[in-house]
């Protein structure tokens, strides 16, 4: 393992943060207005949240957080990146609501927070940020109340495995050693003025379920899904709103997948 990883991706999303928040894609004025940051996927569940304490783990700069208050839950949102809840915090007050924000890495938080949640959330580009599930699992488990859930929408391990244009398998299916690159750009703008080293981890299915089920969480659901809510590869084709393939691979491979983990 990179023994400077958190450091080192710390410092790529900070740069990219200030990038992200005056993006088109995360169009911050459309969101202010009332559109919605969460998708089919994980509206569907979540269900009624409405009175729901619900902790929201690696949140980048706080919109599906602040999303998850304004349907009704108190929500608690958790980065790694001072600059991002910096960002969120802000964003917060514009939207009027009253979400919390901590700077944390999801592996020390249970030495900052000292609180149970019915819901633990987590979505899309975050697992492979870590280097060890049961770890993450075992913060999962942590800060859940007896009988509350996790729901986690992840981007599948499948798509993981391919290079940047998706014309050939460039990395392993499973955990292996830490994949270091340097990245250029930013998945919201591919000419951005970035050019930071990352650390990164691929996780296979098996890799996550055992490392839930070893925690003392019990499997409710397991969805896998031919489409990504969000145009953020390359070489994608849009086959309905907010659905994405990469375009000469169409249905074939599975772009998502979502877990529901009950303690």
């Amino acid at each position: 393992m990179s023994d400077n990883y958190l450091s080192l991706n710390k410092k790529l999303w900070d740069a990219r943060t200030a990038v992200h928040y005056d993006s088109e894609f995360y169009d911050v004025t459309g969101f202010l207005n009332g559109k919605s940051s969460l998708n089919e996927i994980e509206l569907n569940l979540l269900g009624d949240i409405k009175g729901k304490s619900i902790l929201h783990l690696q949140c980048h700069f706080g919109q599906d957080t602040i999303e998850l208050s304004r349907l009704g839950a108190e929500a608690t949102g958790i980065d790694l990146s001072s600059v991002a809840i910096q960002k969120a915090r802000q964003l917060a007050q514009q939207a009027g609501t009253a979400t919390n924000f901590m700077c944390s890495d999801v592996y020390d938080l249970p030495n900052q927070l000292d609180e149970k949640f019915d819901i633990v959330f987590t979505s899309y580009g975050v697992l492979g940020w870590l280097p060890d599930m049961n770890k993450w699992a075992a913060v999962v488990h942590h800060f859940l109340k007896k009988g509350g859930r996790l729901v986690l929408a992840e981007f599948h391990p499948i798509v993981w495995m391919f290079d940047e244009d998706f014309s050939k398998i460039a990395y392993r299916y499973a955990n292996g050693d830490p994949i270091v690159e340097i990245e250029e750009g930013t998945y919201t703008d591919r000419d951005a003025n970035i050019s930071l080293e990352s650390v990164s981890w691929n996780h296979g299915l098996g890799d996550v379920i055992n490392a839930l089920i070893n925690n003392g969480l019990t499997i409710k659901a397991l969805h896998e899904y031919d489409y990504s809510p969000y145009d953020c590869f390359n070489k994608t084709t849009k086959i309905a709103e907010r659905k994405y393939r990469i375009e000469h691979l169409g249905d074939k491979i599975p772009m998502v997948y979502a877990i529901v983990g009950e303690r």
